[in-house]
This record gives structure tokens, C-alpha cells and sequence, in this order.
């Protein structure tokens, strides 16, 4: 964060008081763009309209959405628009739409971090719920970790400024990893995509690594299982493709004889010497061996 230029340091202020997900995420956002172009910063919490109007990056705050001049407020009257997924901007979204590209490194990362993070904080800090809760449990959501972060009333010796920027690097280390995991996916799916259409047999998709698929192969109507190596242990798995990774409901669960045996059980039953396991819930099957595991998918296929 630390430059030679002392005078181009610039203000990131929002709001002082308490703090939620959208103010943490949104400066997250402008921190890591920052950072990333070794761009010394300072992040200033206050209320104050003379303050305000010092900002270089101005958010959560102030009444105004501009984004050519780097204000991204959201609680002014009107609002300040929706995203993609028509769910009104907080503070989150409209930084992230500003400068999401060249934090996430490309317009189709940005569009999925848009999509399962800002998104989903922008609709909470707006008082849209996403989700029905069916029961007396409460989802606990990433706002809760912040929330938990607030000094309480008790806790007078505690800054809550502090806390602020201490729930800003848990932030950054979030949005950092979100980053990562879709720029792997984007690269994984351009490999699932190559095997799938070189696949002879379309049902039984055969991976050389462990690739995040099933949100990929689900998009093809033929693929029934993918064999895959597994994380650990030198296995193989089988995995049936569900009819929506959302849900629970395999296009083709593995036979019912196999569900919940293992080793020499499921060695008998399936005539496969090095199976090792099926789930009881016939969704995944794991072999000692590639071909092993291609032998368990074919079975499936054919049962």
C-alpha cells in the first residue's frame, strides 16, 4: 500500500457508526484495485459533507451515484439501479461495476462474482430476501461474521473504526479467493468442453483431472456419470450428473444393490476387483484405479 509519491495518496471514505457487507465489500474492492497498482490509500469513516466531498472514492455515503466521478452511494432517493439480475445496486455492486473487471481480471470473471457475491449482499442491504426461511434457524449469512465484529455495548474500549478495516481484510481475502476459484472454473470449463466433445460415449464423461463439472456437463443432455481422479488417495470416482446442481436429483442414480457397501462387498456385487465404495445415496462410487472407475460408470450406464 506504501508508495514514494506521499501526495497521491488517495481518500476511500464512507460512513462511520456500524458497518455492513456492502461498505466491507466495496472497500475491499477499491482496496485490492488499489493495491494492485501500488497505489498508497487511506480509508476515512465519517459523515461530515466537507470530508465527503475530499473523497477520491466515495461510498456507502454522501446521497450521490456518479460513477464517473467515483461516488457510489445507493440511499438516495431512486435508489441508484439494478444489476443484471434486477436486484437493486448497494454500495457493493456499484463499485464492483465500475471496476470489477480489473479486479477479477476479465468481463466474464466479474460477471460470476457479480452474480454469486455482490449480488446476493446488494439484495440483503436492500431488504430483499432471496431465500424463504422455512424454519426457526436463520441462515447465517457472510453479513452475520461482520455483524459479530461490531463492538458491543460493553466493549467501549473497542474501536469501531478498527473493526471496520479488520472485516475489510477478511473482505479481501474473500473476494481474493472468489477470484481465484472462477478463474480456475472458466479455465476448467474450456477442458471439460474439449473432453465432453471429443467423448465417443457422451454418457460417460472421462476427466484426466479434478475438475469443478457439474455445472458444466449439466448444459449437455447425454452425460450421465463423470469419472474423475480423486483429491486424495490415489481413487477414482464415479459422480452421477445431477438434473440441476441445485438440487439433489441424479439423472441416473448408480444401481440400488450398491448403495452403501464397500471394499470386497462391492467387489462381489459389481465385479470390479478394486472398487473401494458407493454412497448410500447412489450418487458416487469410487474405484482403486481409472479403469476401474470407467468399469463402475458402464455398469451404471447399462443397469
Amino acid at each position: 500500500m506504501e508508495t514514494n509519491n506521499k501526495q497521491s495518496k488517495k481518500k476511500l471514505i464512507t460512513h462511520n457508526g456500524s458497518f455492513h457487507a456492502d461498505d466491507i465489500f466495496a472497500c475491499a474492492t477499491l482496496s485490492l484495485m488499489l493495491e494492485k497498482n501500488n497505489q498508497e490509500f487511506e480509508v476515512i469513516r465519517t459523515r461530515d459533507p466537507e470530508i465527503i466531498k475530499t473523497g477520491d472514492y466515495v461510498f456507502d455515503v454522501g446521497g450521490i451515484h456518479d460513477e464517473e466521478k467515483n461516488l457510489f452511494d445507493h440511499h438516495q432517493i431512486g435508489g441508484a439501479g439494478k444489476g443484471p439480475n434486477n436486484i437493486e445496486y448497494a454500495a457493493f455492486g456499484l463499485v464492483w461495476k465500475k471496476f470489477g473487471k480489473i479486479v477479477a481480471g476479465g468481463k466474464r470473471e466479474a460477471e460470476l462474482i457479480e452474480k454469486r457475491l455482490c449480488a446476493p449482499i446488494d439484495a440483503w442491504d436492500n431488504g430483499f430476501d432471496l431465500v424463504e426461511n422455512k424454519y426457526e434457524v436463520t441462515p447465517y449469512y457472510i453479513q452475520n461474521i461482520f455483524f459479530a465484529m461490531e463492538p458491543t455495548w460493553r466493549e467501549t474500549e473497542i474501536n469501531i473504526d478498527d473493526m471496520f478495516l479488520k472485516c475489510v481484510e477478511i473482505a479481501k481475502t474473500v473476494l481474493t479467493r472468489e477470484i481465484i476459484q472462477v478463474q480456475d472454473m472458466l479455465e476448467a470449463e474450456n477442458a471439460v468442453m474439449a473432453v465432453y466433445n471429443n467423448s465417443v460415449d457422451k454418457r460417460i464423461i472421462i476427466l484426466d483431472k479434478n475438475y469443478p463439472f457439474e455445472y458444466i456437463l449439466f448444459n449437455f443432455p447425454e452425460p450421465l456419470f463423470a469419472v474423475y481422479p480423486r483429491k486424495t488417495g490415489g481413487t477414482w470416482g464415479v459422480k452421477a450428473i445431477r438434473q440441476d446442481p441445485k438440487t439433489f436429483i441424479n439423472r441416473k442414480n448408480l444401481p440400488k444393490l450398491w448403495a452403501g457397501l464397500k471394499d470386497e462387498e462391492l467387489q462381489n456385487v459389481t465385479g470390479v476387483r478394486n472398487a473401494v465404495f458407493c454412497h448410500r445415496a447412489l450418487f458416487m462410487a469410487v474405484a482403486g484405479s481409472k479403469e476401474g472407475a470407467i468399469k463402475l460408470a458402464q455398469i451404471a450406464v447399462e443397469s
